[in-house]
């Protein structure tokens, strides 16, 4: 097998790219607007390029069997750059990819189209209402993929949950450096919510079945998450707890929280953008029936250990990022004014 992964610099590219070496892909190819600057570089084929540049990436892909589709723009680039690149790009790749007589396509969407829902657990038939630039880019993209598939290419959309693991930082690096450096974490609402999330492996092993299994089985949408989670509230204290200083979650009513946090959002004083701070307060969780079912998906971490496995790399790493930041996951974001605040607590 010859898989071509978009995004492969990206946080779950590279962690995509180890799970296809583990498995035995043949060859493996990165592409990238980033650069590539992981060990695996001297063992697969890196393109740094845009997948906005229709001409590079059709020759680029030539001979491969499966493309993995991850590149995006995430909620902290600009509206342009969210639409020409999630949405716009996403049909390069998929016109890309019936050009060169791919096999199969893995288009790598969120639940974030699923908006601020009013029930849960969500369903992949459930109505789609993505918020803000980022969820509505996600909704068309899927609109996309769907066109292809009526021509005929073989596309499987995973919608996954939050994920973490070996290489995220990015939001996930703001509660980190909160409880390696020994303070409280301030939660919007009383914690009690179940809010879902899933360990970067586990979706690499869906996007495995994706490529190997049946063609009709894997020809759907499927969400993806843990199986495993509790309050929102106690699965963010098992990091607390990992750090060893003592500290606790401390609960906030949401409404006054989500005031200021929308204020801060305003003047660009807080990396938190509105889906993020809307839901977290509330559930959320999806149905993993249908990939139970169809993909054999059997997540092996819980949110809790998901959480603290990501948190162990950010420590065991730390000097390697400390002085960087970005709009990506593989780099923290800025806490801006919540950085102040950090120090209340």
């Amino acid at each position: 097998m010859k898989v071509f992964v978009t995004g492969g610099a990206g946080f779950l590219g590279i962690n995509l790219i180890r799970s296809l070496q583990k498995h035995g892909a043949e060859e493996i190819a990165s592409y990238d607007i980033a650069d590539f600057d992981y060990p695996e570089r001297d063992v697969i084929r890196c393109f740094k390029n845009d997948i906005r540049d229709m001409d590079t990436l059709r020759k680029a892909m030539q001979g491969y069997d499966c493309v993995v589709h991850c590149a995006a723009a995430l909620p902290l680039y600009s509206p342009e750059d969210i639409r020409t690149t999630d949405v716009d790009g996403t049909r390069n790749v998929m016109l890309a990819a019936q050009e060169n007589g791919v096999k199969r396509v893995v288009q790598i969407s969120s639940t974030a189209v699923y908006g601020i829902p009013d029930h849960h657990p969500l369903f992949e038939d459930d109505k789609l209402e993505g918020v803000g630039p980022y969820g509505k880019a996600k909704v068309e993209a899927e609109g996309v993929c769907r066109e292809f598939r009526d021509r005929g290419l073989c596309i499987s959309i995973l919608r996954p949950k939050s994920f973490v693991g070996p290489e995220r930082l990015g939001v996930f690096a703001l509660f980190y450096d909160w409880a390696y450096t020994g303070h409280n974490f301030p939660m919007i609402g009383n914690g009690k919510n179940r809010y879902q999330l899933m360990d970067v492996d586990d979706l690499c092993e869906a996007i495995w079945a994706c490529l190997t299994l049946d063609r009709e089985a894997v020809n759907d949408t499927f969400n993806i998450g843990a199986e495993e989670y509790t309050t929102m509230g106690e699965d963010y204290q098992a990091v607390l707890d990992r750090a060893g200083h003592g500290k606790r979650i401390i609960p906030f009513p949401a409404k006054p929280v989500i005031f200021g946090l929308r204020l801060l959002e305003k003047l660009h004083l807080s990396p938190l953008y509105m889906w993020v701070y809307e839901t977290a307060c509330t559930d959320s969780f999806v149905s993993i029936d249908r990939a139970k079912a169809k993909l054999g998906y059997r997540p092996q971490y819980s949110n809790k250990q998901a959480l603290v496995r990501n948190y162990d790399w950010y420590v065991a790493h730390l000097d390697q990022f400390k002085a960087q930041s970005g709009v990506s996951h593989r780099v923290p974001w800025k806490q801006g004014f919540l950085g102040v605040i950090k120090h209340l607590f």
